[in-house]
Formats: C-alpha cells, structure tokens, sequence
C-alpha cells in the first residue's frame, strides 16, 4: 500500500464522520462533519453564484435506455435524475419530499397512498401535468397498460387500484399494506399521449433534453418553467462518455472535463492543484456475484469457500488506498437502521477453511472460473485482479472477462450468462430494494439465488407495517444471503470526486445520482 499523503489522511477522516453521521428513520442521509483543511461543496447560491455556464460532466457508461421506465443501469439514473421526477424525489439528506405531488399522506396501515397534485407544473415540451398523466404514469410502471405483461417498476405490483379523487388528487390503494412504497414513488411521471419517451424524453426536472449520441454524450438545458424558482442554476450540461479512466484523466488535465465522480485513489493524488478532489460513500453494494445456477456455484459450500478467500480489506488497502467500508450482505451502511454490520464477520480471511470447504464440496483440486467484468469501470477491474491472486490460495484459477457495458447488461445482468460478475448495486430510498432482488422469482435476481426461507422472510416483511418486525426480517434476510454465501460481498466504496474549482454546490446523495440542478459557477 502506497504511504498516504496528508490531503488522504483527511480524506479518510472526513468520510469515516460521513458516515457516522449517517442516521435513517425510515431512510436519510447524512451531511459532511467538519473539513476544515479540505474544500467542500455546498450549494449556497446567496453567496458568490453565478447564474449560467455550461459544464462537461465524464461518465462512464452510455445510457441503455432514455425511457427512464425502461433503464436499468445505475449510470442511466445519475444521468436521467435531472430530467425526470416522481410525485415525490430524493434530496441530499435521504428525505423523500414532494415534487410532481405538492404533498402526499400515507394511510396508517399502508394500504392508501394519496397525492396532491403541484399546482402549475408543466412538462418540458410546455403542456401542463394533469392528473391522467399522473394515473397513466403509475399504471405503466405497475403494468397495468392493456397489452402490458408484468410491471415496469416490480414494487409496484402491490397497487392494484389508481383511483381520480378530483383533478387534482389520486388514490393509490394496495392489495396489503406496504409502508415502503413511498420510497419507490420516485419514478418518473410522463406525459400520457407521448411515444417518444425513448428517443427524446419528457420530463418536469430542472433540465430538459436536446440531444443523444449514443458513445458520445447527452446534453440537457436548463428547463426555464422549472416549479423550483431560481433553479437550475446552469444553463446547459454535457455527460460525456468516456472510453476508460484513463481518456477521462487526459480530459480533465486538459480541461475538456468539468466533474468526473468515478477517480481512484491514485487519479485523485495526480490531480492535487488542478481540481477540486471530494470524498463521499457510493451507497452501493460492490460483491463478486457468483450465479448460483451455473455449477459449481450450485454448491452452498464452493461460494462459502470463495467468500473465505476473499479478503476484501486486502482489495480496499491496494485498490483504494484503504478507503471504502467492508459489507457482509446485500446491504451498505446508509440504511443504518436495518444494516446488519456482524454479516461481515461470518467468513473472514481463512484459507484452510476454504480448502477445506471445497474438499466437502469435491473441488479439493480447485477449478477454473471466470469473472466478467464490463471494461469501463476501472475501480471494478482493479478489484477483480486482486480477486484473482486471493482465489489462487484455494486452487481457483480465475479469469478475467472485459466486456463492454451493453454486452454486460445484455448477457450477464438480463441473460444471465455468466459464471461471476464484479459489479455494484445501488437502491431506491428503501432497504428492501437491496433484498428483494434475491427473491427467487424476482425478475432483477440475475444471480439466480434460491432459498426458500428467505422467500418466505421477505414476503413477511413487506407485508408488515410494524416498523420494528421488518428491521428483524430485514437484518434476518441479510443474514441468510452472508450464510449461504449468495455473492461474496466486499465494500461499500468510497466516491472520489473530481470537479472544476471554479464549481461549487455538488452534493452527495443517499441514492445513486448526479444532481446538477445545485451545481453552479463561484465568483
């Protein structure tokens, strides 16, 4: 491990009170403790802004789909979260506040979820947001559209009516009570007449769209008739993709990049006095998911043994400079209250432990693997090399797999042709987004994991409405997936932001997204 420089040190300072201040009730974020020594942002418009400008933001991925129904990827909801809202979004603290609604209430067995239209709210393309956009919206994502075969959004297969109170109010009723539905009603309410969701969206967030390339870039601008007055503050906004870290890093010396979210450690030491370099947890969950249908990873021991191996303070030391918090389960410390943090400690370093686990399994000789892994996310590829010399310790000889990410979200994450992946998981503002993907008909359960007590659990925790019973469901639910070794899970890693130092108002979210709406040039 390369010895820290003291800007690190800090860093590393600042994000462990990150995170100990994180604290959820229901679902919140957290906000950055002291930093004197280290610039941070926060959006302060009252105080040396500039309306206007034009910023070039690096990503990594190209978008798999602009209809924000249809995607899947993480990178396309950072991208998409500035030109679509739901009848409630996320802010900076992990609150789920009112957007399309004005406001909403919740009934108090979960069972009807009832929204106030925004009054004089309009979509980009200038038509006003009536309640049948509002209805249509809801009803597609719960697949509820003639000709629809299952939802959009699988949450929301709880709705089973969408009922028109008046122009301006709806009624969502639900087949059982479901206090976490709130949490997914973030997703993106369109307008009901339009077809052209997927080639030029329409949306009421603070940007609105103007082109896409595919590999190239998406650029939006600023949406003048935004509801939030003063907002955005940025007159236009670029996400460029690019091809590795690498090209990004010649882009930003260069200056043809104004914000890249994805440095490593040793990208971030390189930019000292060029950009500014931000320090924030991911919210994701990074594991070597293991496809549980593919042999031998049928086999509960061959994956225990696999999570004896890896060691994922190891891969933070050399991958990340140490920077990152180890996770035992499908869950990462921002759910504070429901994460179960012993899950991490059930399968520590042990190699004659694994040793022995294969020997019970057959595999005493070991055997041949291989890890595919999409190309563009370098932190990810680094994490698999280490992966692969800690897999020599029990015989597994590993492989690596770069593929580029369309060829990844085709064949491993809806295919399902793979025998291990490394990637990480982001969630909605609600803890069981992380754990309902490992229900054995979940359509999102692309490492085909099976068991029927954690089918059994999870469908009693989403029943409850008693706050208490699902922590113990859900921190349960974590459990079963760290015992039967699910995927063997690594890190929540740290994000390493770089961005122009005449920039401020960047913030970290509870979610996985890029807000530009707050970014804004200082004097």
């Amino acid at each position: 491990m390369m010895k820290q420089t003291k800007f690190f040190k800090m860093f590393r300072l600042l994000f462990l009170v990150y995170v100990l201040a994180i604290v959820l009730c229901g679902c919140a974020g957290g906000e950055q403790g002291d930093t004197t020594g280290v610039t941070t942002m926060a959006s302060d418009p009252q105080k040396g802004s500039q309306k206007g400008g034009s910023v070039v933001v690096g990503i990594q991925q190209d978008l798999d789909s602009l209809d924000p129904h249809m995607a899947d990827a993480a990178g396309t909801s950072e991208v998409l979260f500035n030109i679509f809202e739901g009848l409630v979004k996320p802010d900076k603290d992990g609150n789920l506040v009112p957007a399309v609604a004005s406001d909403f209430k919740v009934s108090e067995d979960g069972m009807r979820y009832t929204f106030t239209l925004r009054e004089g709210i309009t979509f980009h393309n200038g038509s006003p947001v009536t309640i049948d956009d509002v209805i249509y919206s809801v009803n597609r994502c719960a697949g509820r559209l003639e000709g629809q075969e299952a939802p959009l959004v699988s949450a929301y297969s709880v709705i089973t009516e969408v009922n028109r109170i008046d122009d301006k109010t709806v009624e969502l009723v639900l087949e059982s009570g479901d206090t976490e539905l709130i949490g997914y009603l973030t997703a993106a309410i369109i307008p009901k007449d339009y077809e052209k969701q997927g080639e030029s969206p329409v949306g009421t967030g603070p940007f609105r769209f103007v082109s896409y390339s595919p590999q190239h870039a998406f650029v939006m601008e600023a949406y003048k008739d935004y509801w939030q007055q003063g907002m955005p503050y940025l007159d236009k906004v670029e996400f460029r993709i690019v091809a590795n870290t690498d090209s990004a890093m010649l882009e930003l010396k260069g200056g043809s990049i104004d914000l890249y979210p994805y440095l490593t450690s040793d990208q971030a030491r390189e930019l000292e006095g060029q950009m500014e370099v931000l320090l924030g947890p991911s919210n994701l969950v990074q594991a070597l998911f293991l496809n549980n249908a593919e042999p031998p990873f049928d086999n509960v021991k061959v994956r225990q043994a696999l999570a004896c191996l890896v060691n994922p303070q190891e891969i933070m030391d050399m991958v990340a400079d140490g920077y990152g918090t180890e996770i035992g389960s499908n869950m990462f410390p921002a759910f504070s209250k429901y994460y179960l943090e012993s899950t991490k400690d059930i399968y520590s370093p042990d190699v004659e432990r694994a040793k022995a686990l294969l020997a019970e399994a057959g595999y005493s000789d070991g055997f041949e693997m291989t890890i595919t892994v999409p190309s563009n996310y370098q932190f990810h590829v680094d994490t698999a090399q280490v992966i692969v010399e800690e897999l020599k310790q029990g015989n597994i000889q590993a492989k690596i797999n770069l593929v580029e990410w369309e060829t990844w979200i085709s064949d491993i994450y809806r295919g399902r042709q793979y025998q291990g992946t490394i990637v990480g998981l982001d969630a909605d503002l609600a803890p069981k987004d992380l754990l309902d993907r490992y229900h054995s008909e979940a359509r999102n359960n692309f490492v085909n994991f099976s068991n029927e007590e954690y089918d059994k659990v999870l469908e009693e925790a989403m029943a409850s409405i008693d706050d208490a019973e699902k922590v113990e469901k859900y921190q349960r639910l974590q459990q079963i997936l760290a015992e039967q070794a699910a995927s063997v899970y690594i890190q929540d890693p740290a994000k390493l932001v770089a961005i122009n130092p005449k920039l401020d108002g960047f913030e970290f979210y509870p979610v996985y997204v890029l807000d530009m709406a707050s970014v804004y040039f200082n004097n």
